[in-house]
């Protein structure tokens, strides 16, 4: 079949972004349609084909719209439409700025007849959207990405080797012979379709396991899911009833007759502050009495002032006061804590909903444990830290420069975004995060999803949402680093190279591709500069 040149119309190139980005939204709980995810970066990977970076701008926010606005809906569900449109809006930017840069890079390379580098252009940026939008500002927001989607794929084992960023690029690649198949309709092309099937596939020999390893030690962890009076944004209204909720929990725990190594609760399960509210540490030291092992509790501290901390505190049966705490390092903005209130409060008087600002926490911690297989220690993260790669990366480090071996714990408070997506979307992230790091993670939340996650990526045990739970698993813990933790963010890296690389090749000569396929006087060009 002879090379034909590509060149829809401007209508043709929106419906294909908005497909695109649908497709990509379906990949996420809780339609986990992994690997729609292909087709819809191939998608938005056509509707950019050959444009100029204007017209790649307004084609890559259609298509971040159309991805972006379904999947984060829950961040509206109980404070209105304009906080979610929002926050929408900013991150199909970066899909917008990805379009326009795409284009800038694909057209010198069309222009010389490198169509294959041309496409893979598109997994490259990919990446570096991905990167960019979880890092700015005020230290990003990098959910939804590609790789979050994969739990469920045989691609989510790349995690083992480089991380999130892998299985977003691999996700991208295998796009690229879908895009080359359209573009060029050769032979050639179609052949590389069953090619790039193969070799995403070789994850499945990764050595990701859930076995647990010679020189593990099994820890019995209890999780507590205490529940709320109510969903929204006063779960907290009363306060003592979700601590005592989630003592109750505790208490079943040591009724149950279950061998326990220690007892987790999530993040908020006590918003009453237990080193200065005698109550409150009177109910802590009830649970403690209960089960007689070491708790984890996630707190509300009233420190340091003004400021409040979102903490988890280390207690141990004997002992009058935390041994340990970590405080929560990346505290989320406009949630916990509002950056230029007096500009944002002129868009949304939702701001003003925070009150208090929440302090930084100085750097991660390990959790030192004495079960009865030996120790281990337990590795804290907060809400929605688990989304950050530098910042798990950085707590697995200090976990393993500790000697012991280590369970990661996500703490997290699903309460403000009641019975949507968000608790299985972040619950998908810790799954990835598990194969990424080589070890098990307690997930456990408020009022759900709370699980137990193998470091293959596997779930046992998942709660209900909004129902009071126990849940025990054996977590077998880990020492060592995966590749992915030794080699931190070399994909992000080799991304930025190869872009380089690739707007270099675009000012080399070579021959001139078919005109057709690189006129700039296509319909939604032309449409753009009137």
């Amino acid at each position: 079949m002879p090379e034909t040149p590509f060149a829809p119309p401007a209508w043709v190139r929106a419906v294909l972004a908005v497909a695109g980005g649908l497709l990509v939204w379906l990949t996420f709980p809780d339609h986990g349609i992994h690997l729609a995810a292909v087709p819809g970066v191939a998608l938005v990977g056509l509707a950019l084909w050959g444009v100029r970076a204007r017209v790649g701008f307004g084609l890559g926010m259609l298509a971040g719209w159309a991805t972006f606005l379904p999947t984060l809906h829950w961040s509206g569900i109980f404070v209105g439409a304009m906080p979610w449109v929002a926050l929408s809006t900013v991150q199909a930017l970066y899909v917008a700025v990805m379009g326009a840069v795409l284009a800038a890079v694909q057209r010198p390379l069309l222009a010389r007849g490198r169509v294959v580098l041309a496409a893979l252009a598109l997994p490259v940026l990919w990446v570096l959207q991905e990167l960019v939008r979880g890092t700015v500002p005020f230290g990003g927001f990098p959910w939804a990405r590609l790789a979050f989607g994969q739990a469920d794929s045989p691609l989510a084992r790349w995690a083992w080797l480089g991380g999130a960023p892998l299985v977003s690029l691999v996700v991208a690649l295998l796009a690229v012979p879908l895009v080359l198949l359209v573009v060029r309709r050769t032979l050639r092309a179609a052949l590389l379709v069953p090619v790039a099937v193969a070799l995403g596939l070789t994850g499945l020999l990764l050595p990701v396991h859930a076995e647990a390893p010679e020189g593990s030690t099994p820890a019995r962890i209890g999780m507590v899911q205490g529940n709320v009076p109510r969903a929204g944004l006063d779960f907290n209204a009363e306060r003592r009833q979700v601590l005592d909720n989630h003592v109750t929990g505790t208490e079943e725990l040591g009724r149950s007759g279950e061998r326990l190594d220690l007892v987790v609760w999530p993040e908020n399960s006590s918003d009453i502050d237990p080193l200065r509210n005698p109550d409150a540490a009177a109910q802590v030291q009830r649970a403690l009495d209960a089960v007689d092992v070491p708790v984890v509790v996630g707190a509300i501290l009233d420190e340091p002032s003004p400021e409040v901390s979102n903490a988890s505190l280390l207690y141990e049966p004997g002992r009058d006061a935390p041994t340990a705490r970590y405080v929560k390092q990346h505290p989320v903005p406009f949630a916990e804590y509002v950056p230029y209130r007096d500009f944002f409060r002129l868009f949304s008087d939702k701001v003003d909903l925070v009150r208090v600002g929440f302090a930084k926490g100085p750097g991660p911690q390990a959790f030192p444990v004495e079960g009865s297989a030996g120790g281990f220690s337990v590795v804290p993260t907060i809400c929605f830290e688990v989304a950050y790669d530098g910042l798990m990366r950085e707590a697995v480090h200090h976990a393993e420069d500790g000697g012991l071996p280590s369970v990661l714990l996500v703490q997290t408070n699903n309460a403000t975004f009641g019975y949507t997506a968000e608790s299985t979307q972040q619950l998908a992230i810790s799954r990835i995060r598990a194969i990424e790091h080589g070890r098990p993670v307690a997930h456990v939340s408020t009022v759900g999803v709370s699980a137990v996650i193998a470091p293959d990526g596997s779930v046992a045990q998942p709660t209900e949402l909004f129902t009071a739970a126990q849940v025990v698993g054996t977590f077998d813990a880990r020492t060592g680093l995966t590749p992915s933790d030794r080699l931190g963010p070399w994909v992000e890296i080799g991304s930025a190279l190869a872009l380089v690389l690739l707007v270099v090749a675009g000012r080399l000569r070579g021959r001139r591709a078919d005109k057709v396929d690189t006129s700039p006087k296509t319909k939604l060009e032309s449409s753009a500069r009137a």
